[in-house]
């Protein structure tokens, strides 16, 4: 406590004894024992009053020994099973060592894809990202002096390149390198890059690259299979300082179907590494492509938006035209998108029209609302009504298909100056309206769906703001064109309402992401999240087969297929207590990231701890890394000092007291007759 804190105390006791002197002494010159009961209840009181006012308070220190922190993380991936006994008898070693248990608060981690709490290592993830898991780490522990240790054989497979990760200034990062460092020959053929759909009777283009690492030249042969036909062969010489050669081919789709493609290069005699000699992916050959009829009478972003968004499927084609276009070219289309239509888009109306075709119509300030009236399409739109922004809102309960996947963060608002709507045919929203903060109950994208025909209704422009925030919150144009294109599938199919619908991908690269999906719907069309749905997967090849039950997750059910190896195979998916059901084929690729490589990285792995003030170890020095965490001065406990200022009696309990004081002295005088 400090001194001048002390000293109001003693004045506060001096000045309130001679206001009791004064008040029962001096004044009543009485000296009986209730006048001197009274003094010391009215001191009490007064001076309770004066320290509250002063309100003293004083410090208390405590000391406390805070660790650093040394993180263990662990590589799980594939690529280094045949070190896992040395990596467990490290991590071991350094858990159990008391010196290293009182130097540090130790914590353990393990990583693949995605970072984890050391459980157990099993060694089965099939990618590495170790930049993704450095990065959490930072971020956990950025307040902290830390020391991490991470374990791996330096071959990342999927993120960022870690060896541009910036650790924090009061971390430390080791690395110990795992696997095999002898650079051995070693040949491998790259990602192959090609189209998911090919037309029947054209070209589609084949894309790839070979790489040689070694020193001495060697001769070798590239083949390109198509369904066990070779359809390329070429013979390739390379050395260390040619060693690389690109192959850019063009190949003939000549039959309908799913085609297996292989890159494949011979082998050396002394190649240790033969995994990454062969390459493989599948394309599909179709025979026709959707035409797409967008009808428009004034330029604006959306139309290319549209045009690049409905076109990321191959199977697609938009073609922009003008409202008054020949007959014989809207003979061709397959669906008519109506942007922002006027009156003169009648006679592309009654054209649609009389071709019972599928309609998509997106209206925004300049759409004439009166024309959309007369032409009699199953809703109303009221006009009037002032240009304002409007906000989107996923409707998670539209039944037609699954759009839960579909991410409105950040999205923009759309222009519009349409006014409520009436329908009078049954549709379904799928996207709501949000309106300054207030959900305004009006559908901001609806489908309308009588009989075979099927129309969808926008009332928005400035699509084009919803594809760039796409891009710029994922980095890729993928969630919005995703959304497109099912909503351009939907109204271009002709298949009749289906209570049960599977969505998934034709070709996969690796089981990793081999994922099917299925919604199911009962007699309302309601999503029923009871339903058991059951999915059989059988191998074209060796006819076994497996049935595993579908997950329910949020508003769909999911088949985790990632068991599965390399081959052909069909599925069917079904229902308990239903009849409905769904078949499909689908190709895993042989191939698998983590046998890519030959060797380890250990350059990389020196960049990387040398940037952040740390060393790199080998997985056999054991004893130099227990040295180093133990013997180096710059990772010892702190001793941290903690101050805490607590007032010197607790407020209430001075209150109460005060309280007490002067209420005793009131009831005294009241019972003496005093007052």
């Amino acid at each position: 406590m400090e001194t001048i804190t002390v000293l109001y105390i003693v004045l506060a006791a001096i000045g309130a004894l001679g206001i009791v002197v004064l008040q029962y002494v001096y004044k009543k010159k009485a000296k009986s024992k209730v006048y001197l009961l009274l003094a010391f209840l009215r001191f009490i009181g007064i001076f309770g009053l004066l320290v509250l006012l002063i309100n003293p308070q004083f410090s208390q220190k405590s000391y406390s020994l805070e660790k650093p922190n040394l993180v263990i993380l662990a590589d799980n991936s594939s690529s280094i099973s045949e070190s896992g006994d040395e990596i467990k008898e490290l991590i071991s070693e350094l858990k159990s060592s008391e010196e290293i248990s009182r130097r540090f608060k130790i914590s353990d981690y393990l990583f693949g894809s995605e970072l984890g709490v050391l459980d157990s290592l099993t060694f089965k993830d099939k990618n590495t990202n170790i930049y993704k898991s450095l990065f959490a780490l930072k971020n956990i522990f950025a307040r902290e002096q830390t020391i991490t240790l991470l374990l791996s054989d330096g071959n990342q497979t999927i993120g960022q390149d870690y060896g541009y990760f910036k650790s924090n200034e009061n971390s430390t990062l080791y690395t110990v390198v795992l696997g095999d460092t002898t650079k051995y020959k070693d040949l491998s053929v790259g990602p192959i890059l090609t189209n998911k759909y090919a037309f029947l009777k054209n070209k589609f283009p084949l894309e790839t690259y070979i790489s040689y690492q070694g020193n001495t030249a060697v001769s070798t042969t590239v083949t390109v299979k198509m369904n066990d036909r070779i359809v390329h062969r070429e013979n390739l010489n390379l050395n260390s300082e040619t060693n690389f050669k690109a192959i850019s081919i063009e190949i003939d789709a000549s039959t309908v179907g799913i085609k297996n493609l292989i890159v494949e290069i011979s082998q050396l005699p002394e190649e240790r590494n033969v995994a990454n000699n062969r390459r493989s992916t599948s394309i599909e050959v179709i025979d026709e492509k959707t035409k797409i009829g967008l009808i428009a009478d004034i330029l604006h972003p959306d139309l290319g938006t549209l045009k690049k968004a409905i076109e990321s499927n191959e199977q697609r084609e938009v073609f922009i035209l003008k409202p008054n276009v020949a007959n014989s070219i809207l003979d061709e289309m397959d669906l008519f998108i109506f942007y922002q239509p006027t009156a003169n888009f009648k006679s592309a109306f009654d054209y649609a029209k009389s071709k019972n075709g599928n309609t998509f119509i997106i209206t925004g300030p300049h759409a004439d609302y009166s024309f959309l009236k007369e032409a009699n399409l199953g809703f109303e739109i009221e006009n009037g009504y002032p240009q304002q922004e409007v906000f989107a809102l996923l409707n998670n309960a539209f039944s037609k298909y699954d759009i839960s996947k579909f991410d409105l963060a950040e999205f923009p608002p759309l222009i519009s100056d349409a006014g409520p709507i009436i329908f009078q045919k049954p549709y379904e929203a799928m996207l709501g309206s949000q309106i300054k903060g207030l959900n305004v109950q009006q559908p901001l994208l609806s489908v309308i769906e009588d009989n075979s025909k099927k129309q969808a209704l926008l009332v928005g422009e400035n699509l084009w703001k919803w594809r760039m925030q796409t891009f710029r919150n994922t980095g890729d144009f993928i969630n919005f064109d995703e959304f497109m294109g099912n909503l351009i599938r939907y109204l271009t199919s002709t298949k009749n309402k289906s209570r049960l619908n599977v969505d998934y991908e034709k070709v996969y690269e690796g089981s990793t992401n081999a994922i099917i999906t299925a919604t199911y719907f009962d007699e309302a069309f309601l999503f029923d999240p009871n339903a058991k749905i059951k999915i059989r997967v059988t191998d074209k090849k060796t006819k076994s087969s497996q049935d595993n039950p579908m997950v329910l997750k949020n508003s769909y059910f999911e088949a985790d297929l990632s068991n599965l190896l390399a081959g052909e195979y069909d599925f069917l998916v079904s229902v308990d207590n239903d009849t409905r059901t769904e078949t499909g084929l689908f190709i895993i690729s042989e191939f698998d990231m983590e046998n890519q490589f030959v060797s380890s990285n250990n350059s990389k792995m020196k960049k990387l701890a040398t940037n952040s003030g740390g060393k790199q170890f080998y997985v056999s020095q054991i004893e130099a890394i227990k040295k180093e965490l133990i013997e180096n001065d710059n990772y010892v406990p702190t001793e941290k000092s903690t101050i805490n200022i607590v007032p010197l009696v607790e407020f209430k309990i001075l209150l109460a007291l005060i309280v007490f004081a002067f209420a005793a002295e009131w009831i005294v005088r009241k019972y003496n007759g005093l007052i």
